[in-house]
C-alpha cells in the first residue's frame, strides 16, 4: 500500500480530496455598520457588498467540505486587529473588501478608469510564506474565472505605493494591514473590485458575479490549504 502522503498527493492530482483535508476558514466581511468603508457610485456602501460576497464565500467553502466561521460586525464594528480573536486555531483567514480610489481621482472625474481586483498579504503575519502561497492560488483562480488585477495600489502616490509581490496575479505587500498582521493564522485580504466605477459596481452587484467570485476564492483557498507544499505544511490537528 502506498504511503499516506503519496495517496493524498494522488487524490489532490485527481481533484478528489476528501473530508480529511477540510480546513477551518475564517471569512471576514470587512468594515461594519459604523464605518462601512468605501461608497459605491450608486451610494451603496462597501460593507453591504462585503457582506454579500462573504456570505456567498461561506457557502462555496462549505460546498468544498470546509468548516467556516463568518466574521461580521452586527450592530457595532469589530476592530481589524480583533477580527480573528474568536477562533485563533483556525487554519486561514480571508478578509473580503471592495475598492475605491483616492479623492484626487474622484475630484477629477476619473473613477471609470479604475477596475479590477487586488490581493494583499502582510509580511508581519506569523505565516507570511503560507499567506503568499494562498494569495497566489486565489489570484490564479480569479483570473481563471475571468477577473483581471488592478495596478492602482502599486502607484507611487500618497496613500498607495503598495508594492507588487506578484504583478501577474495582482498580489501586493501591505505590512500595516491590522487584520492580516494581527491574525495568528495565514491570512489574505481580497479587494474584489472597484465599486466607485459605475460599470464595475453594477457588475459586482449581480448575483452571478458574486457567485463566480466566491467560487474562485473558495477554490483558491481550498487548493492552497490542501497542498502541503504551499508555503509550509499545515499543522497537525
Amino acid at each position: 500500500m502506498p504511503p499516506i502522503r503519496a495517496l493524498l498527493s494522488l487524490l489532490l492530482a485527481l481533484g478528489c480530496a476528501g473530508p480529511a483535508l477540510a480546513a477551518h476558514i475564517l471569512v471576514d466581511a470587512g468594515h461594519g455598520p459604523e464605518r462601512p468603508g468605501a461608497t459605491g457610485a450608486s451610494g451603496r456602501t462597501e460593507y453591504l457588498y462585503n457582506r454579500d460576497l462573504a456570505a456567498a464565500l461561506v457557502r462555496a467553502l462549505a460546498a468544498l467540505g470546509n468548516r467556516t466561521t463568518r466574521i461580521e460586525g452586527i450592530g457595532a464594528d469589530i476592530p481589524p486587529a480583533r477580527r480573528a480573536q474568536g477562533a485563533p486555531d483556525a487554519d486561514f483567514l480571508v478578509s473580503i473588501h471592495h475598492d475605491s480610489v483616492q479623492a484626487r481621482f474622484l475630484a477629477a472625474g476619473r473613477q471609470s478608469e479604475f477596475a479590477g481586483y487586488s490581493i494583499f498579504v502582510s509580511m508581519l503575519n506569523p505565516h507570511p510564506a503560507r499567506s503568499l502561497a494562498c494569495a497566489r492560488h486565489i489570484g490564479a483562480r480569479m483570473q481563471a474565472a475571468g477577473e483581471q488585477p488592478s495596478a492602482y495600489h502599486a502607484e507611487p502616490i500618497e496613500g498607495e505605493n503598495r508594492p507588487f509581490i506578484d504583478r501577474r496575479l495582482g498580489i501586493h505587500r501591505y505590512d500595516g494591514l491590522a487584520v492580516l498582521r494581527a491574525a495568528p493564522m495565514p491570512a489574505v485580504l481580497v479587494e474584489a473590485g472597484v465599486i466607485i466605477n459605475p460599470a464595475e459596481e453594477t457588475r459586482l452587484g449581480k448575483p452571478e458575479t458574486i457567485t463566480r467570485l466566491a467560487r474562485a476564492i473558495a477554490q483558491g483557498v481550498h487548493a492552497c490549504l490542501a497542498d502541503p507544499h504551499a508555503g509550509q505544511a499545515r499543522r497537525n490537528r
